[in-house]
């Protein structure tokens, strides 16, 4: 797993405000994020839990939350999750994206993403799709999304011997 990013998790959690910090770190990161002004909840190898409020920044025109900041919240969860869960040797992309919107979403939205396989080390590339459900204040899933990530071997750095 990617030592990294947990340890950054984990280490600016425990201050006051540290969901706040860690949130605003990967959006520097990531900009685009920063559109929908998330929440990382929880972070471990396996899933991710972010919240996005009730704006009106993220809003279509029928006063619902927009299906691109539904799309974002998701890739979002799907890659930080990923980055968790992946060892360190291992990179990934993001391929494609299938969505399912299954009823209006309104209120505050909570994305977990979760592997549908095991991440794993690996010589050769996979295909590693990744579940996201976003569910309102209610619990009730409003929109699902599979993630396809192209997972692969990290390559070796200039002056670095392969194992």
């Amino acid at each position: 797993m990617s030592t990294e990013i947990l340890s950054l998790y984990h280490r600016i959690t425990r201050w006051p405000a540290g969901h706040w910090l860690f949130s605003r770190a990967v959006c520097i990161k990531a900009p685009y994020f920063g559109t929908i002004a998330p929440r990382f909840v929880t972070l471990a190898p396996g899933r991710c839990e972010v919240r996005m409020r009730d704006r009106r920044r993220v809003h279509n025109h029928l006063g619902t939350v927009h299906a691109i900041a539904l799309c974002n919240l998701a890739e979002l969860a799907a890659g930080v999750m990923t980055d968790a869960t992946l060892p360190p040797a291992m990179r990934w992309i993001p391929k494609g994206m299938s969505v399912e919107y299954l009823k209006k979403a309104t209120g505050t939205m909570k994305a977990v993403a979760t592997p549908e396989c095991p991440l794993d080390i690996s010589e050769a590339g996979y295909d590693a799709p990744v579940l996201v459900e976003v569910s309102d204040n209610k619990g009730d899933v409003v929109f699902r999304a599979r993630i396809a990530m192209w997972v692969s071997p990290r390559p070796a750095r200039a002056g670095t011997s392969p194992g």
